[in-house]
């Protein structure tokens, strides 16, 4: 397997230096994203959605409704880190979810109006953070810790540009662009 197909701005390193002038990248990265997906896949084919980016990956079909599920994931994780004290947090196995019937054969237009949807409220709520409530956390069962607000945002937006550069590579890959 191809590690550059499969990370294709490479593996996420978690990064342990966070610092506020980053919070403004992460959210214009939540802000952008649903335009971003939505402007790379408009002229796409049914066909097309169904090729996967990567030989035994998700199709780009897949990885839309994957970051819709994933993305509603994370903004509830957000909200439950800011209304409870240090929450245990429901991981979901994203890719049993990614081989259900809606992920794998529905249009993609719902998952891109709920991307749009989310990313609203989500870029609304993180604009208004106190710099005290970056430092809320959640517990991680799967990860077996802690996570702060702010080391999900980085984590989060680097899984934003990693799946739009899946289906913008793909694109390219087979000359579509």
């Amino acid at each position: 397997m191809n590690e550059k197909d499969q990370y294709p701005i490479g593996r996420y390193i978690e990064n342990l230096e966070l610092h506020q002038q980053m919070q403004q990248q992460w959210i214009a990265t939540i802000a952008l994203l649903p335009f971003r997906i939505k402007e790379e896949v408009q002229s796409l084919t049914q066909l097309q959605l169904d090729t996967p980016y990567r030989e035994n990956g998700w199709t780009v079909r897949q990885v839309i409704h994957h970051l819709a599920d994933s993305n509603i994931n994370c903004f509830a994780r957000i909200k439950f880190a800011l209304t409870e004290e240090n929450p245990s947090i429901k991981p979901f196995a994203e890719k049993p979810w990614a081989d259900l019937f809606d992920a794998k054969l529905t249009d993609i237009a719902p998952s891109l109006k709920i991307l749009e949807g989310i990313h609203e409220r989500w870029v609304a709520l993180l604009e208004n953070l106190k710099e005290k409530d970056w430092q809320k956390s959640f517990f991680h069962p799967e990860l077996q810790k802690n996570q702060t607000i702010a080391q999900a945002m980085d984590k989060y937006s680097w899984h934003c540009k990693h799946h739009l550069a899946h289906i913008v590579n793909t694109k390219e890959k087979m000359g579509w662009n």
